[in-house]
């Protein structure tokens, strides 16, 4: 897989709640590129989150998942990736969520990981962070 894009949760969250800020069309806008990834841990923290703060039911809980599964390919957390995720936090001082998803886009060579949370312009070899809501990206 390549010319993959990673999103992180946080960028899905915005998508799927207020409609009415600008990070929503933003986010909205951005999930429509083609060659955008994601997890199952990126798909659990977005479900784990739609419940506790959007109240969302699990019926909409339901069509979200069939909604994803549907339109991205969602890439697994491979025992490598959590080894190598390992590494990355002893390099980069990294949590160890944000270190299992730079792993788990590295393993599925993707290009960018989207984030709003993770350092904006950080590399870590082709990998590139980016927070799409900085003003010289948006």
């Amino acid at each position: 897989m390549s010319a993959s894009y990673f999103v992180d949760s946080n960028i899905w969250l915005y998508a799927f709640m207020d409609a009415t800020t600008p990070k929503h069309a933003m986010a909205d806008a951005l999930l429509t590129q083609s060659g955008i990834v994601l997890s199952t841990q990126v798909v659990n923290e977005v479900c784990s989150n739609l419940i506790r703060k959007a109240g969302y039911t699990e019926t909409e809980i339901q069509q979200t998942l069939q909604n994803l599964q549907t339109n991205y390919p969602i890439l697994d957390v491979s025992f490598a990736s959590i080894q190598q995720a390992s590494i990355l936090r002893d390099k980069y001082r990294l949590s160890y969520w944000d270190s299992l998803i730079l792993a788990t886009a590295m393993a599925a060579n993707c290009s960018v990981v989207y984030s709003e949370d993770m350092q904006h312009g950080l590399k870590i070899g082709n990998l590139s962070i980016i927070n799409p809501f900085t003003p010289s990206v948006a």
